[in-house]
């Protein structure tokens, strides 16, 4: 069966995440904070909308004793 991807530039990704393009960019740079799969493309970078999904639904809790530290 064939994944279907929604690509989605930084700017994209970070919009749905509502997050600034430079805290994304700094993630995937230190391997810190928001860390989502990317691809590289020649220069550019893409996210898998379904991977975006995916770590909102990780990072969702009931009450923040759910919370690890360092997460």
């Amino acid at each position: 069966m064939d994944k279907s991807y929604k690509w989605l530039t930084t700017k994209e990704a970070a919009k749905h995440l509502k997050i600034s393009p430079g805290t994304l960019n700094n993630a995937r740079s230190t391997g810190t904070g928001v860390v989502i799969g990317f691809s590289k493309i020649g220069s550019r970078i893409f996210y898998d909308e379904s991977d975006i999904e995916d770590y909102i639904k990780q990072h969702t809790y009931r009450h923040t004793g759910e919370i690890v530290k360092g997460e």
